[in-house]
């Protein structure tokens, strides 16, 4: 099999468009579909000076899509003065996982000499994942404890570095099944939410001062070419899959899309494609026609300052409970 492209021995074939790539056509198509999105999210701010830059705080956790994401954004603006970028790891305290990918964290970090930041649960929250999945208190998957650790550091942190934007390394595969579970469980207001919190246009978005508004730069690009990619590149890279994992109807629905897609190559594709136009029109709708979100007033939890709708935060009451185990 020959790359379309130059007639070297090809590593991929991408089903959904028909082509045959080879190591270094693969590296330029991954890199102009995620350099086209920053373009067309307006990723980097218009005003944005040497003197005034724009500031990016990348979620780093050592897997193949932050290392992609946080190379290919260090390539393209690793030497504009108008950005100032950050890479951002989690420790969740997960024995024998963790450890290893923040090795990748580091040595990426010092080989592209980005500032690199570590916090931990244990000494943000005093509890480590291992020891939550035995307690579980809650009865709960482990993701569900950590999805709401990570988010609440990520968006605190970014906060406290005082960055403009949170990126994350979300694949093709990723947001189709996110649209996927929103769309089963007739979830609207949550897809009108998703354009604004990360898949719209910057400067389509309801202006919020809650949050850091988020960016996924490499949604255009299947997992498995993001893992060629890195493999391509030789980018340090941890690649175990984490011994916690246990997002079951996740799961289902990451089986379901990938049987569609064998089937109907170009699914993924066409789920997002119909996804992020719904979800505009559900963004406006929920906005009331005047730029207004009618969402419930948030306050700032009464335990930890963090914005929130109830008096204390999702992540102060999981961790209550675990005092309480």
């Amino acid at each position: 099999m020959e790359c379309d492209k130059c007639g070297a021995d090809a590593i991929h074939h991408a089903a959904y468009s028909g082509a045959h790539l080879c190591g270094e056509h693969l590296r330029l198509s991954v890199e102009k579909r995620v350099k086209r999105r920053v373009r067309e999210d307006g990723l980097l701010d218009p005003d944005a000076t040497p003197d005034d830059p724009d500031r990016w705080v990348i979620g780093l956790s050592g897997g193949k899509d932050s290392v992609a994401l946080t190379q290919i954004l260090d390539d393209v603006f690793g030497a504009d003065p108008r950005v100032e970028m950050l890479a951002l790891t989690i420790h969740e305290g997960i024995e024998g996982y963790r450890d290893a990918s923040v090795d990748a964290c580091v040595e990426l970090a010092d080989d592209l000499s980005m500032r690199h930041e570590l916090v931990s649960y244990e000494e943000e929250f005093d509890v480590r994942m291992d020891d939550v999945v035995e307690d579980d208190p809650e009865n709960m998957a482990a993701c569900a404890y950590c999805g709401v650790f990570r988010r609440d550091l990520l968006e605190n942190y970014a906060a406290e570095f005082d960055a403009d934007k949170l990126l994350t390394g979300h694949n093709l595969d990723d947001e189709a099944q996110t649209a996927m579970m929103n769309f089963l469980e007739g979830d609207v207001r949550q897809v009108a939410k998703h354009f604004d919190a990360s898949l719209g246009p910057f400067d389509e978005r309801a202006e919020t001062d809650a949050f850091v508004p988020r960016a996924k730069p490499l949604r255009d690009v299947p997992e498995k070419e993001i893992a060629l990619y890195c493999h391509v590149r030789d980018l340090p890279t941890h690649m175990a899959e984490c011994p916690h994992a246990e997002e079951a109807y996740r799961g289902e629905i990451q089986s379901t899309i990938h049987e569609l897609e064998e089937n109907h190559p170009g699914a993924r594709h066409s789920i997002m494609a119909g996804y992020e136009e719904l979800s505009a029109l559900a963004a406006d709708a929920y906005r009331g026609g005047d730029g207004d979100r009618e969402t419930p007033d948030l306050g700032e939890c009464e335990r930890c300052g963090s914005q929130t709708s109830r008096d204390v935060c999702r992540k102060c009451r999981l961790l209550e409970s675990l005092e309480a185990a």
